[in-house]
């Protein structure tokens, strides 16, 4: 308690700045992999996507980043059993930042694109199995968190391979695909605008002070929805079909209408991950803060603050202008070919699932489930659609992930213990 009282504010400001590299680190990685679709199918150019990516990300931290922010802060460690030692937590999660941020750092460097949560959720395992003991670890919330590993790249490549073929048969299966892409791609809108309305109005608005019951979220939802749909169709309508002598069917016109739909797109998985991934950097911060403001208590019920949020949307914003064009290179073009009606079944299978997943406090990895949403669109097409080299550096990346933010957090750990301890 004593040393809570005499470093109070240096934990804080620490937490501040740890928890802003962490941030900048999910930018850098993380946001590619977003934005990476999009850039990679030619529906917008990096400068759109990293704009889109800056209000989006923003956005989604701000608005709806606080239900999974409590099962990073609270879910991973047993608190009760830290009672007697609130300090060994401060240590622990400013180890578990630093540690996350840095192996970030390095992935960002060399292009890979690794996942914020694995290094996150690895990072503070490591330091609470080294410094504290194992009991103090609640392996039930950790094996939730990794079957949901495993389970969120499985769904999102099951509804990427779904939409994807939805997409053939309705529209390249059509005698004139152009007017059937014309009829079915303003349905295609509506379902990106409701699915990311609903998850946001039923999960993630309680924290700035708007509680709504579930048919007012539905009927607010479908009316999202119906709007945005309304802009989608403005937007088409300005598409004309151009003749080319060597694409007899018309495609190329087809995936001019779905680079419109590759917009609203990029935007849902702008808010998504900003909503799921923001927790890595500010679930942490919350943690240090809450125990330097209540005196050395631990989990109590302390909401997460506005401007904790604003810090790590900020984060991910600086992350992404600064170094996120690296890994974008990665996800966009090295997978399969991506066309933009081939994005759009990847990114908005990927923001359904990451969507899902925070509104049930589940800290996923939205790299997996984009880099899962994209084989589901290529094995649609077969298996010589994947480049197998490029899927074979990510899978190993993400194995190294997990050991080396365990690795790093023990040995930041045992520093600050030392410094302050």
């Amino acid at each position: 308690m004593l040393i809570i009282a005499q470093h109070g504010e240096i934990f804080i400001i620490l937490a501040c700045l740890f928890g802003f590299f962490m941030a900048w680190g999910v930018g850098a990685n993380d946001v590619a992999n977003a934005m990476g679709t999009s850039v990679g199918s030619k529906a917008i150019t990096i400068k759109q996507a990293i704009l889109i990516a800056v209000i989006f990300e923003f956005l989604g931290a701000w608005l709806a980043g606080g239900e999974v922010t409590n099962t990073i802060r609270k879910g991973i460690i047993d608190p009760e059993l830290l009672q007697g030692d609130p300090q060994l937590l401060v240590y622990g999660m400013l180890a578990a930042l630093l540690a996350a941020g840095t192996w970030l750092l390095v992935a960002s460097m060399k292009g890979w694109p690794v996942s914020t949560t694995h290094s996150i959720v690895g990072a503070i395992v490591g330091f609470a199995v080294a410094g504290l003991g194992p009991a103090t670890v609640d392996w039930g919330a950790v094996g939730k968190i990794a079957a949901s590993w495993v389970v969120s790249p499985l769904l999102a490549g099951t509804i990427g391979f779904v939409l994807f073929k939805s997409v053939h048969h309705l529209i390249f299966e059509d005698a004139n695909p152009f007017t059937a892409a014309k009829r079915y791609v303003p349905g295609y809108v509506f379902l990106v605008g409701f699915i990311v309305s609903m998850v946001t109005l039923t999960k993630g608005l309680s924290h700035v002070g708007l509680d709504l019951t579930f048919n007012q979220s539905l009927l607010l939802s479908i009316l999202l929805g119906l709007v945005i749909m309304g802009i989608g169709l403005i937007m088409q309508r300005r598409i004309k079909f151009e003749h080319n002598a060597n694409d007899h069917f018309g495609y190329a016109n087809v995936e001019r209408v779905f680079g419109v739909l590759m917009i609203f797109t990029a935007c849902a998985m702008a808010f998504a991950h900003g909503s799921n991934d923001v927790a890595n950097a500010v679930g942490p911060l919350a943690a240090v803060i809450s125990v330097v403001q209540t005196g050395g208590e631990i989990g109590g019920s302390a909401l997460v603050p506005w401007w904790v949020l604003v810090l790590g949307g900020g984060g991910i914003v600086v992350g992404l202008v600064t170094y996120g064009h690296k890994v974008i290179a990665t996800v966009g073009t090295g997978i399969t070919e991506l066309t933009p009606s081939r994005g759009f079944a990847a990114t908005l299978a990927a923001a359904t699932t990451v969507v899902l997943a925070s509104g049930t406090g589940l800290p996923i990895s939205t790299t997996h489930t984009l880099v899962g949403a994209i084989l589901g669109v290529g094995l649609a097409r077969g298996m010589t659609a994947l480049n197998l080299r490029v899927i074979g550096t990510i899978a190993a990346s993400w194995l190294i992930t997990l050991p080396a933010g365990a690795g790093l957090a023990i040995l930041f750990f045992f520093m600050f213990k030392g410094m302050f301890g």
